[in-house]
């Protein structure tokens, strides 16, 4: 092989991961397999997509390899291949942050004009919740919380919430949190206590960037 052949490979490589990132619909799947896996039913109602399209674009991230799957009985389970997959992604999101004022201005608009106040760090929200001054909830969807979530934190979908608030004490300062730093749940649940004149504020992160900081992490079968 000439060194022309070789490059003309390699680039050619790289571009296969690069067109695999080239879609809005499938950075969206690769934001929610970071949570955990998922069937392809689940990842076409949170991406409000049709699951033959669903599938269609986890076939492009199988084929470049940022995805696998996995058979138990009739379903058939998506998740992301390798860590290294979830640190290219957020490569990503840095890239744009940086190199996009687009995303900063995007970013500061919506959670300025949703929930206002300065979110809570990662190491303050842990020195919070074991002084126990604090209630956490996570307002994922209950899949996301059983297979991993903060120590303490209470189980409240963004869509039960209005339900459940009398299961939040009176007079406590509440943090909600989600899936990461751009996702909206944390940010409407923050705005909807508020109405209802809970203290509220959302955690900056989200689950994922918890868990690999190393913080402590429970599941659902910690708390039978």
């Amino acid at each position: 092989m000439r060194g022309r052949e070789f490059k003309d490979a390699l680039f050619g490589h790289f571009a296969r991961i690069g067109n695999a990132f080239a879609s809005e619909k499938r950075i969206e799947i690769i934001d929610l397999l970071a949570q955990g896996e998922r069937p392809v039913e689940a990842l076409a109602r949170e991406t409000r997509m049709s699951v033959a399209n669903t599938s269609r674009h986890l076939q492009v991230l199988k084929a470049s390899r940022l995805v696998s799957s996995r058979k138990d009985g009739v379903h058939v389970f998506y998740g992301l291949a390798d860590p290294m997959v979830l640190r290219g992604y957020r490569t990503l999101q840095a890239l744009s942050e940086a190199r996009l004022a687009e995303v900063g201005k995007l970013v500061d608009d919506y959670f300025g004009s949703v929930d206002g106040l300065e979110p809570v760090e990662k190491e303050e929200l842990l020195r919070r919740a074991r002084q126990r001054d604090v209630v956490v909830i996570d307002v994922r969807p209950a899949e996301e919380y059983a297979a991993g979530h903060i120590p303490g934190a209470v189980s409240i979908p963004f869509g039960e919430l209005e339900q459940r608030l009398d299961e939040i004490p009176p007079g406590r300062k509440v943090v909600a949190y989600c899936r990461g730093p751009y996702c909206v749940l944390a940010a409407e649940s923050v705005k909807a206590l508020r109405a209802h004149g809970v203290r509220a504020v959302r955690l900056k992160d989200g689950f994922p960037e918890w868990r690999d900081a190393g913080l402590p992490v429970e599941t659902q079968n910690d708390n039978p």
